[in-house]
């Protein structure tokens, strides 16, 4: 070990960085230099060398691992996707985490529609692999354990969003007939799904990749224009013209769309618990489920 990397790294003086730490030693990568990105559903750095390591929550190895595999499947398959850092036997497992580190990519930017379309319709179009189960979609993954981590937020609201959760449980095994179920993103809303300016329809975020019904990937972006207003109605014909089909005009979509609401919501509010500054926003998007800010589309900000 150098002595830039002995030396006191404030960014690494966190649970998930010393995880890190530990996960970048064993693997033989240097630490010094080690920046964070972003602190959402993974903790995300950057470290020397074009290497972004990704830290998952505790008891995500799993999905971890999956996440590796769809990797190394959509690169064989010459799909463009996020890759990973080679010669190294992934995820690793540090403090009761797991680790994986991935090629950095160039400078990029979201997705536009279009592009997340034609990204949509050449993962769908995919055989499912012969090499690993993918699993179900699970659309409800840890959205209980979301709103009880919410301690901020208060009860009342938790009971609704509780409440809100098991209707919509009741109601999925309900969903009408759609398109063939296939190979699905899982998360595909656009900033997972980026662009360089050599190449469009980049893949990002593979851990919830699964088998389950194409709308799932399509309410995604659907959502942005019906529910949260931050694309156009021109925007989303043109991500109807490159995939080939309005998930808006199939009798599930109300279905997949408060299920994707409560999602980005129980998003929010996780986040909230540990970011004041998120509160706000986090509350504002309970409040529109709730229907005390009026019909859609309700102009949600990011957060996180």
């Amino acid at each position: 070990m150098t002595v830039a990397e002995d030396a006191p790294h404030p960014e690494l003086d966190t649970d998930a960085g010393r995880t890190l730490r530990a996960a970048a030693n064993a693997a033989g990568l240097p630490i010094a230099g080690a920046v964070l990105v972003r602190a959402g559903e993974n903790a995300i750095y950057r470290l020397t060398g074009d290497v972004v390591a990704r830290v998952s929550r505790t008891g995500q190895e799993q999905a971890a691992a999956k996440e590796v595999a769809v990797a190394q499947w959509l690169e064989a398959g010459r799909v463009p996707a996020v890759r990973l850092v080679p010669d190294l036997d992934q995820p690793i497992l540090a403090h009761g985490r797991a680790v994986t580190f991935w090629r950095e990519l160039p400078a990029h930017r979201h997705g536009t529609p279009r592009e997340v379309g034609r990204a949509l319709r050449q993962l769908h179009d995919l055989a499912p692999p012969d090499g690993f189960q993918l699993g179900p979609l699970l659309p409800f993954t840890r959205l209980r354990e979301r709103i009880d981590m919410a301690q901020w937020l208060a009860e009342n609201d938790r009971g609704w969003l509780r409440q809100h959760l098991a209707e919509l449980e009741a109601r999925w095994p309900e969903l009408p007939p759609g398109l063939p179920h296939c190979v699905v993103h899982g998360d595909a809303w656009l900033g997972n799904v980026v662009a360089t300016e050599e190449q469009a329809g980049i893949l990002l975020d593979l851990e919830r990749c699964s088998v389950g019904p194409p709308e799932w990937d399509l309410v995604s972006t659907a959502i942005k224009v019906g529910s949260t207003g931050t694309i156009s109605r021109t925007e989303y014909a043109e991500f109807v013209e490159a995939y080939g089909h309005d998930v808006t005009a199939w009798p599930g979509y109300e279905l997949l769309r408060d299920i994707r609401e409560l999602r980005i919501t129980c998003y929010g509010v996780q986040q909230g618990a540990g970011r004041p500054e998120f509160r706000p926003e986090a509350q504002r998007r309970v409040d529109c489920l709730r229907g005390l800010r009026g019909p859609r589309p309700w102009g949600w900000v990011a957060i996180g």
